[in-house]
């Protein structure tokens, strides 16, 4: 499995029960597409969220988060790590 991280913008004020919501409702669903999603961050000041997952493809990621009414603004494949 590939390692994604995506990118949601306009996250401006997030809450961190909205933030919570919005992960589980992730969470939810994974399973569906074969995605796991492994940890999410937020700074509601800047209005960005990311969340780091495995996937077969990154569309499978996008179809998540657009199932859960929150579609990545941007999703890229972390090959390498350290």
């Amino acid at each position: 499995m590939a390692k994604f991280m995506d990118v949601h913008h306009g996250m401006r004020g997030i809450t961190d029960e909205q933030f919570k919501q919005a992960h589980a409702a992730d969470l939810a669903i994974q399973s569906e597409e074969g995605v796991t999603f492994q940890h999410a961050w937020a700074d509601p000041d800047e209005g960005v969220v990311y969340c780091l997952s495995e996937a077969p493809d990154k569309d499978a990621v996008q179809r998540i988060h657009q199932r859960a009414g929150h579609p990545a603004d941007e999703i890229h494949r972390v090959s390498l790590t350290v």
